[in-house]
């Protein structure tokens, strides 16, 4: 009672100080609740999905309830898992949306908490930017050697990924003009990587915000809107090329990227005639493909390759600048006499032959080709996106918040594949009219704008009745698989993309009725079967015993890229594989000093090999010096990875299962693992892929065990009779601890598959060889030898495991070994994941026994007839 009147006396005397100090204290808790919210907006922002039906992805709330739905914690294991996603920096819900299954059907991942999962033992996811490295996202303007187009860079006002009209920002200090409002330029202000790009995302909001960024209407200069010709149906076509008496010429653009050069050869080779002309853009990040595209210039006067390169992204305004400059430089080429402009990359390949496409065109030389959406225009806007406002810089196309599209306008688009007359290609890059200037401004700041400023600055000008809607082309659509968001890393959008052709898949070529040029998408490390078809279909097979025909080569390395662009687990792992080679090929070859190799200097390419569009290994390329010698030998050495599934007998209804692989790098449009090798690290995020074929519903438990018996993982998966594919990538601390891993199915806790997979132990961190000291805690596994939030380490009578302790102190001293002792621990383990197959050389060696690369099937050096660009026929074609 007394200690009770005491304290109100104390409450009475200090209730001001104690007033100010809970205010104190609510301010802060609003700031930093503030903060907090817009931290944790960020996942959801990157992810956020329209809400309209035909967006191709639902409401994320509703996808978060969803997948809360399919995934079930219990106890104080959901409490661990939520705190420590929220510490990662998303969401519950958004990190196991990535867990989720990608299938047909609905099948369900349930985590087993270490108590229920014993129980079970019994049976039981002023404004605008500069490029960093160039003011203008282009690199260096120079002709070079072999061919490149002699046209002087213009330098077009604007940005990277801007068109002509954009903004210049004056400063590259933070320094916002303006009380930025609007949770989507907050959030792209607080996301943006660079001060630079902070600061153009402010600018441009300020000026938005003040009114002055967009044009408020634009002219009309169409009569008649709306009205398109009608397509000509495919039967209907007379397009024998004999009866065209002025043959138009065609000026093809080919926008590409990546190392897929065999197939751009390829594809080069069916749509070549002299009488055309060949246009290439590489992409700046893609130094290997630009050095061989240089050299396929020096070979034909009508093909060059842009003086000029860009980083494209997908979705960003960059594609459509450099779409507007490689019309600016075909109009400035004089020499070139083009009727029609046709873009292209390096996944298209022709369906007709190009004397039928010319016929038709020469019929239509004054249509513009263009595929329309088909929808009503307020709903394209919508899913489109053209309704909010987008910029690009840091690479990323960030959305700043909401706009108006300009009033008098009909606002159009589709596809962004097209063939387009010279004349309409002029218009748009030299008129100086209110509809294009202000089309390039609007277009400027818009996501996706190649798939719609053509179709708007054509069917608003006074050529609207050249408007034909059809694109000539056919793309692979299965949006079921193609809309997965899988471009939100670069784009603050969801958006779709098309499916790689497989042969079961071109019998949509010949069910159109509108006629159709070019098919997308092909990807020969997908599949290149579908290729082989076509290209039979157009020019006939090769000649019987033809070489090469189902082999496939593709560069994953080249020594001009510097040994920096490979990461530190694949220049550990390329290096052991080159020794376990030359350890293979000594064995082989006996002893004789002309065959005893040592490797000299840096690794001088990997490619990736498939054939019959499975793949077969790398190709590792390397200089050799043989003992007592001063000649240096180029080797390529074949590396074959080793199948590790085990299946048990008497499967019963898991027969189903057909597969199960771990890797990085998944593509769930393809349903394939982009990681060629799996090749694995400590600091990487493996994931799980069941593949099965129809019969019973089924649950099943899956456990992940690292090299030392610590049981990383375990949560049980549900499907139906139609699940194709299940997967799920368990959030594992890292780093992961190296050596063999084991990943088990289990019914019932008994055993129905196992899998092993290798995470690699590094020789290097930043390319410099590891020291003990500092380095060790990359091989140590993750702290307390806890993957998860809680130990799951209970199982491990269930699953009757070996003891741990011996594993545990094993574990502990090779994490300690660097130099020699960690290179032959790192030979172990590859060895044990890979074989080592045929050894060639490039050029006559004194060590016999080795035969030439050229004379082999398998060598990256062998013919390979089919990408092989050769000289002109008297018909003007390659192929």
């Amino acid at each position: 009672m007394v200690a009770s009147v005491r304290v109100q006396k104390l409450l009475r005397r200090y209730k001001l100080a104690i007033a100010a100090a809970l205010t104190i204290l609510l301010i802060q808790g609003l700031v930093v609740w503030s903060l907090r919210s817009l931290e944790e907006g960020e996942t959801e922002k990157k992810t956020r999905r329209s809400k309209l039906p035909d967006h191709n992805s639902p409401d994320i709330k509703k996808d978060a309830a969803h997948v809360e739905k399919q995934v079930s914690l219990s106890g104080r294991n959901q409490e661990r898992w939520s705190s420590k996603l929220e510490r990662t920096g998303g969401t519950a819900a958004s990190a196991l949306r990535r867990g989720t299954s990608r299938r047909v059907g609905k099948p369900s991942i349930r985590f087993k908490a270490p108590q229920e999962a014993g129980m079970m033992g019994a049976g039981l996811e002023g404004v605008v930017p500069h490029d960093p490295s160039s003011s203008r996202n282009f690199s260096d303007a120079k002709s070079g050697p072999g061919g490149a187009a002699q046209v002087p860079v213009v330098a077009l006002p604007g940005e990277p990924g801007s068109v002509d009209g954009a903004h210049q920002a004056s400063s590259s200090d933070f320094e916002p003009k303006c009380d930025i409002m609007g949770k989507d330029a907050l959030s792209a202000l607080h996301r943006a990587g660079s001060q630079q790009c902070r600061q153009e995302i402010a600018n441009i909001v300020c000026l938005h915000q003040a009114g002055r960024l967009m044009p408020d209407a634009l002219p009309q200069f169409c009569p008649q809107i709306g009205v398109l010709n009608p397509v000509q149906a495919a039967a209907e076509m007379d397009i024998s090329v004999s009866t065209v008496d002025n043959p138009v010429r065609v000026a093809f653009v080919l926008m590409v990227h990546g190392r897929a050069v065999r197939q751009l050869k390829r594809l080069i080779k069916a749509i070549y005639h002299r009488d055309h002309y060949y246009y290439i853009h590489v992409d700046k990040r893609s130094g290997y493909m630009h050095r061989e595209v240089l050299q396929i210039t020096q070979q034909y006067p009508n093909v060059r390759a842009t003086p000029w390169r860009m980083v494209t992204i997908w979705g960003g305004a960059s594609l459509l600048k450099a779409y507007l400059h490689s019309m600016q430089d075909l109009l400035s080429m004089l020499d070139w006499k083009w009727d029609f402009f046709i873009n292209l990359s390096a996944t298209d390949f022709p369906t007709r032959t190009n004397d039928e496409l010319v016929a038709f065109l020469s019929q239509n030389r004054d249509k513009n080709f263009l595929k329309s959406h088909g929808r009503e225009n307020a709903r394209f806007i919508k899913k489109q996106g053209l309704d909010r406002l987008f910029h690009e810089c840091d690479n990323h196309m960030w959305r700043l918040g909401e706009r108006s599209i300009p009033g008098g306008l009909e606002v159009s688009g589709g596809s962004d594949w097209f063939a387009l007359t010279h004349r309409f290609v002029e218009y748009v890059v030299n008129s100086q009219d209110a509809l294009v200037s202000g089309l390039k401004q609007f277009y400027s700041y818009a996501l996706l704008p190649a798939e719609s400023f053509f179709h708007t600055v054509l069917g608003n000008s006074h050529m609207c009745d050249s408007l034909v809607d059809n694109n000539l082309r056919v793309t692979n659509w299965n949006r079921k698989l193609g809309c997965k968001c899988q471009y939100k890393h670069i784009v603050d959008w969801c958006g779709c993309s098309p499916n790689d052709f497989k042969p079961q898949d071109l019998i949509r070529i010949q069910q159109l009725s509108r006629p159709t040029f070019f098919a997308r998408k092909f990807e020969s490390t997908v599949n290149q079967e579908a290729i082989d078809i076509l290209d039979t279909h157009l020019y006939g097979q090769y000649a019987p015993g033809t070489a090469a025909i189902k082999a496939y080569w593709e560069n994953q390395y080249d020594v001009s890229d510097g040994v920096s662009s490979l990461s530190d687990v694949a220049f550990t792992a390329y290096t052991s594989l080159v020794r376990l080679c030359l350890k293979s090929h000594l064995t082989a070859s006996g002893s004789a000093d002309s065959c005893r190799f040592e490797p000299v200097g840096d690794l001088r390419s990997v490619h990736l090999y498939f054939y019959d569009d499975h793949f077969q290994g790398y190709l590792l390329r390397q200089q050799m010096q043989a003992k007592g010698s001063k000649v240096r030998e180029t080797v390529e050495m074949w590396a074959v990875p080793q199948a590790t599934l085990v299946l048990e007998t008497n499967l019963k209804e898991f027969e189903r299962l057909k597969n199960l692989e771990i890797s990085t790098e998944w593509d769930p449009k393809e349903r394939i693992f982009r990681n060629f090798g799996g090749i694995i690290g400590p600091l990487d995020e493996p994931l799980a892929v069941q593949k099965w074929a129809r019969g019973p519903n089924l649950t099943f438990t899956v456990v992940w065990i690292d090299p030392a018996f610590v049981v990383a993982a375990s949560y049980d998966i549900t499907l139906d009779l139609d699940t194709e594919y299940t997967q799920y990538k368990p959030p594992l601390q890292r780093p992961l601890r190296p050596g063999t891993w084991t990943v088990r199915v289990l019914k019932q806790w008994r055993r129905v598959a196992e899998v092993h997979f290798l995470v690699v132990p590094l020789t290097v961190r930043n390319k410099e060889p590891l020291r003990s000291d500092e380095d060790s805690w990359l091989h140590s596994g993750p702290p307390g030898n806890l993957y998860l939030d809680q130990s799951l380490q209970q199982l491990s009578s269930v699953l009757n495991l070996p003891p741990q302790e011996g594993a545990m102190q094993e574990a502990q001293r090779q994490a300690r070994l660097v130099g020699p002792a960690l290179d032959a621990w790192v030979d172990r383990s590859m060895g044990a994941f890979w074989a080592i197959g045929e050894v060639c050389v490039t050029q006559t060696s004194p060590c016999t026994a080795l035969p030439l690369c050229s004379k082999t099937s398998w060598s990256s050096l062998s013919p390979d007839p089919k990408s092989e660009l050769g000289p002109v026929k008297s018909d003007g074609r390659i192929r």
